[in-house]
């Protein structure tokens, strides 16, 4: 049977619409044949899956990238492949004052080892440094008067306490002054975060005169006439003794051994020993640390 141009063109019209018709009720039938299931995962999902674990992962880079500078370390959930759950931080940055959940954390009291051996400089030790870098003896207390311009007054500070000086005047160098009250704050630093109530250390001695040196000398045969205190870099605290810094909510302070308050000090003082701020003796007559500015 011989088909003609029109007949064809009239039967593929109608196939045509047929199929039509199938895709429109059945749309499935339609789909790409490389979406089939492999162990209920469509290797098209596969790949969008990857493509998902990649900007999970750039995420991740982006997430440390803005954190570096604030945050020591940062862990993130590993999320499910395809999972919509937000990437979550899971640490903070911790200080020395608070834990990564901003509890404060509690520093423990070591203490030194030795007193003896952290703090061995010697009065030779300490004289080398002295008159390399402070002022030349003063006479009397009226010669200090003008050499104003070359000390720094140290008789109040909020960090420590001058007790009242008999055989020495409130004046050092700037050097050792800095120092001085270096001492006194990190000391306030240290009670802190060790949660121990605050307290100053307390000075005994600063500068002396030629005269003050006489004076000692006559009083103690063990005093020298060459002394470090000479050159206004020099100072005694003594660690038998603390001042107390009250509150201002009028609640009575927790009472603190001397002992706990020098095994602190003697942290304080080695570790800026160590950094090469001064030289330090631990003095045990006379119940103080010998420092001296370096």
């Amino acid at each position: 049977m011989k088909v003609t141009k029109n007949q064809f063109l009239k039967w593929f019209a109608i196939i045509v619409c047929f199929l039509a018709v199938i895709r429109l009720i059945f749309p499935s039938i339609a789909d790409d044949k490389t979406t089939r299931q492999v162990d209920g995962v469509g290797l098209n999902d596969g790949q969008e899956n990857k493509n998902e674990n990649k900007e999970d992962a750039q995420v991740v880079k982006e997430v440390k990238n803005v954190n570096a500078d604030s945050v020591n370390e940062t862990n993130v959930d590993a999320q499910p492949v395809g999972s919509t759950t937000p990437l979550k931080i899971l640490s903070r940055t911790s200080t020395r004052y608070t834990d990564t959940y901003g509890a404060a954390v509690k520093h423990p009291v070591y203490g030194v080892h030795s007193y003896k051996e952290c703090f061995p400089d010697s009065n030779d030790v300490q004289l080398s440094a002295a008159t390399s870098l402070g002022v030349s003896p003063i006479a009397d207390r009226h010669e200090a008067e003008m050499k104003k311009t070359e000390l720094v007054y140290v008789g109040a500070n909020p960090y420590f306490y001058v007790q009242k000086l008999n055989n020495s005047i409130p004046y050092l160098v700037p050097r050792a002054s800095l120092l001085l009250q270096d001492i006194g704050r990190n000391f306030f630093d240290s009670l802190q975060v060790k949660q121990i109530p605050l307290h100053k250390i307390i000075v005994t001695s600063v500068l002396r005169t030629t005269d003050d040196v006489a004076k000692l000398k006559g009083k103690n045969r063990n005093a020298t006439e060459n002394s470090c205190h000479l050159y206004g870099t020099t100072f005694d605290i003594t660690y038998n003794r603390y001042l107390t810094v009250e509150g201002n909510d009028g609640q009575k302070r927790r009472e603190v051994s001397n002992d706990t308050l020098k095994w602190v000090l003697s942290e304080v003082l080695r570790d800026l020993r160590q950094n090469q701020r001064c030289y330090i003796k631990h003095e045990v007559k006379q119940g103080c640390f010998h420092i001296t500015v370096r």
